[in-house]
């Protein structure tokens, strides 16, 4: 585990700023992870902070959520039901670049002489702008400020402004904005990055070498441009606009190009000293999967028009307006801990950007932050983005949902191609088909059914929604119920269990295993959820109980089959470790040496073959412990520490979405000081760039770990069918803990001090109450009256962390572990044989 026990930022160049993330010196060896950290989006759009000038950077990016490009899937060795599609996410037009020259001068900024600089990403204004002040090769000294923002009211709409100042003495000045289709839509955008031979990582996206992104349209008139293309295979369009504006007191002259792959409009500027020019663009991007490009250039000349309309100085207005509400349901305070309270915000402001304007769209794993995995769409957006938008934002967590139900179709018919009823949702996907080139890995993680079907339970719950369901959505609980039925079977010649083989877990260290305890787990959750929901369908919905009966056929006999499979469910259990197995055989695997493994061999996929891996008792990320946290309510407290105890030796650590899971959990076992540890790591995971892949987009599925990792494991909140309960951990040294929750329409403050927790209506009906719990005892929240609940302690308290000593295996004379051998040098792997194994 990659521990981030002090402040890992350089504050000299990242000074703290709770509000913001600010860097004051431009590093040209660290521009991959910055062009991460100071992207903006809004889930739809998402534009890297790359330089305005546009010639540097590491990955000059512009990212729409869900369009992408497809291509055949070749596989070595075919065999039926294999993944056939594969989908990558596109880099799109680039309309960000703004060239500057002084005296035909160019600025560079790698090898400009910079005075000053500072770059600031504004959570709460909801733009990141930039100021600089650059000593020419002449001597002369130009001042540059620039504004940047995606809108949130506008998913469509970008705004860029851009001002030049003399400083000291007269210049001619050229300004060169464009929109730019880099390397005709390959992927060879990734300007400067070189790999050593023979290097992979299959966490990035797959790179083109033909030609993507086919013209179809480009108009140019009077500083207002528009380029349309379409996708050679996927044939999705885009079209991508610009309007351009200046306001100066110099003289000017202007021009316009527009070819196939770049649009650029140019001013030319006798500026006098002390004379600012200011150049507003407004930038619009639309995609479709059917619409031929020539309609999207209809559409993106509206976005341009209103937002010309309103006005620039009212679009920045009504971003920090979305973003004050955004904030009142959203922000989490931790008082006295300036550090962190910087890194939460900035991870709070991420799930923003990623997830805001999906409207009916996906949650990628970067969000639109960058290329990596893809573009693609896993299990993450359900088990950690879901819980913080169900909480705080309903509408949007509304939207996710309907995302996955539109999917259904494919779903169903993936299932069949498995040989299972019901529905099968994709391992990784962008347009529904699966696209995981490895099944171990991929699709034998079925336990993305039971994901997405925890989320819709955990929304329906957390917001009283039950019409959601009604209207259709509880098809997803129906078809995932009917493949776990299938999919399970009864051993009945020994015992009347149900159990479920050949799948795989959370944990990718370990595949294709028989009875994995989290799968079998979360089907039995997904089970008896699935014949709750019919049977009070039937009850409170009558007529779309009929609905679903004539859509589905539905029958009693069938839901009756789903309860007692999830009644007689096969939860493997040791009794002489008194511990879970993660499946049936790992408890008799040799237990890697983790203790003893180079820091520079982890993460452990990129230095060894998966078989050597597969072999050992060694895990990837939480796995157990995951179904301690979303189920903890069908585990003891002693059964949970065994089992951390006993897992957490064994985690490396190597998913960002481990570290979060093994905080919460730390903390409700009494490992204090080690569930602070974990929640550090998980906090400035991209911010410290600790799994050295930043570059590639922001791990959104962390971010809203760390919403969890706050709110269930520092405040102790939990939500086990719709019960909502406290007991809170709040770590030494951390004076008050805050945070919101919105619950059944109702939101609520929650203070929590070491002595006490504070709830507190903010918004909500006028005599609107909120049942819940704190530790055991129940309790109601109304309205006008701060409900105040004393404290005493934090429950047990151990020092440390679990160590291999309380792992099982073989030991030597004096009670050791003797662990497995495990080689120093990795294997040479080819290496697209090797990104195809854990992609």
């Amino acid at each position: 585990m990659r521990f981030a026990d002090t402040d890992p930022l350089n504050r000299s160049i990242f000074p703290v700023d709770e509000w913001a993330l600010v860097e004051t010196e431009f590093g040209a060896d660290d521009m991959g992870r910055t062009e991460t950290l100071f992207a903006v989006g809004n889930g739809y759009l998402g534009l890297r902070g790359n330089v305005e000038e546009g010639r540097d950077g590491h990955m000059h990016g512009t990212f729409i959520n869900g369009f992408h490009e497809t291509w055949p899937i070749r596989h070595a060795e075919e065999a039926f039901g294999f993944a056939r599609v594969g989908q990558t996410i596109v880099n799109a037009p680039d309309a960000k670049t703004i060239r500057l020259y002084v005296d035909d001068e160019p600025l560079v900024i790698t090898e400009a002489e910079i005075m000053s600089y500072e770059r600031r990403l504004d959570f709460r204004l909801g733009f990141l702008s930039r100021r600089i002040e650059w000593r020419t090769p002449s001597g002369k000294r130009v001042l540059i400020t620039s504004r940047r923002m995606t809108s949130f009211t506008d998913r469509h709409l970008g705004v860029i402004d851009y001002e030049v100042e003399l400083l000291d003495a007269d210049a001619a000045v050229t300004i060169s904005s464009q929109i730019l289709n880099r390397q005709d839509g390959r992927d060879e955008y990734r300007a400067g990055v070189t790999e050593a031979p023979g290097a992979f990582d299959p966490r990035k996206a797959e790179t083109f070498t033909e030609r993507v992104l086919q013209p179809r349209v480009q108009r140019g008139d009077g500083g207002h441009y528009i380029l349309g293309y379409q996708c050679t295979n996927s044939g999705m369009t885009i079209s991508v606009g610009a309007r351009h504006s200046i306001a100066t007191d110099n003289e000017f002259t202007e021009t316009g190009y527009i070819g196939d792959d770049l649009a650029k409009h140019t001013y030319r500027v006798r500026a006098r000293q002390g004379v600012p020019i200011r150049i507003t663009k407004l930038i619009s991007y639309h995609t479709a999967r059917k619409v031929p490009a020539r309609e999207l250039v209809d559409r993106c000349d509206r976005t341009l028009d209103r937002g010309a309309e309103v006005g620039v100085a009212e679009l920045f207005e009504q971003q920090h307006a979305w973003l004050d509400d955004y904030w009142a349901r959203s922000d989490v305070e931790i008082a006295g801990q300036p550090e962190l309270q910087q890194a939460t915000r900035w991870n709070l402001f991420q799930l923003a950007q990623a997830t805001a304007r999906t409207d009916g769209g996906g949650v990628a794993a970067k969000g639109v932050s960058g290329s990596g995995y893809g573009g693609h769409y896993f299990w993450d957006s359900e088990i950690y983005v879901m819980p913080f938008l169900s909480y705080t934002a309903p509408i949007v967590a509304r939207n996710v949902l309907r995302f996955r139900q539109r999917m259904l179709d494919a779903a169903r018919a993936r299932a069949l191609e498995l040989n299972q009823r019901g529905a099968l949702f994709p391992w990784r996907t962008i347009n529904g088909l699966e696209s995981s080139a490895y099944y171990a890995a991929g699709t034998a993680q079925y336990h993305i059914d039971a994901d997405i079907a925890y989320a819709l339970c955990q929304y329906v719950a957390a917001t009283g929604d039950e019409d959601f369901l009604a209207r259709g959505a509880i098809d997803i609980l129906v078809e995932t119920a009917r493949m776990w039925e299938d999919l399970g079977f009864w051993r009945t010649n020994t015992d009347d269990v149900f159990h479920i083989h050949g799948v795989t877990g959370p944990d990718e260290y370990t595949t294709v295993v028989n009875d994995n305890l989290y799968t079998n787990v979360m089907a039995r959750a997904n089970l008896a959820a699935a014949a709750s929901a019919v049977d009070n369908l039937q009850v409170n919905h009558p007529d779309a109980h009929k609905r679903l009966v004539e859509r589905l056929g539905v029958t009693p006999a069938e839901v009756a089959s789903w309860r007692r499979a999830a009644a007689h469910m096969h939860i493997p259990f040791d009794p002489q470790l008194g511990v879970h197995p993660q499946d049936s055989a790992f408890l008799e695997k040799e237990l890697w040496d983790l203790e003893h493994t180079p820091d520079n061999h982890l993460p452990l996929l990129l230095h060894y073959h998966p078989l050597v891996i597969y072999r050992f008792q060694v895990l990837k990320q939480a796995d157990v412990v995951l179904a301690l946290y979303l189920q903890g309510d069908r585990f003891t407290t002693e059964e949970k520490l065994a089992d951390f105890e006993y897992y957490d030796p064994l985690t490396t650590g190597d998913s960002t979405l481990s570290a979060v899971v093994q905080s919460i959990i730390a903390a409700e076992v009494g490992y204090h000081e080690l569930a602070l540890r974990y929640f550090r790591s998980a906090l400035f995971v991209d911010l410290a760039d600790l799994h050295h892949n930043a570059a590639d987009g922001v791990h959104v599925a962390s971010t809203g770990g760390v919403w969890a990792g706050l709110v269930s494991g520092f405040g102790g909140f939990r939500d086990h069918n719709g019960r909502f309960t406290f007991d809170p951990r709040l770590p030494d040294g951390w004076d008050r803990l805050s945070f919101r929750l919105t619950l059944r329409g109702t939101r609520i403050r929650v203070d929590l001090t070491a002595e006490a927790i504070r709830f507190t209506i903010e918004d909500g009906e006028a005599d609107a109450t909120v049942p819940l719990e704190v530790r055991g005892e129940r309790l109601v929240v109304s309205p006008g009256a701060p409900l105040v609940v004393a404290l005493d302690g934090h429950g047990a308290r151990r020092v440390g962390a679990p160590t291999m000593q309380n792992v099982r295996g073989t030991r030597r004379a004096d009670g050791t572990l003797l662990t497995a051998s495990i080689p120093t040098l990795s294997l040479d792997v080819d290496e697209e044989e090797a990104a195809a194994v854990f992609d």
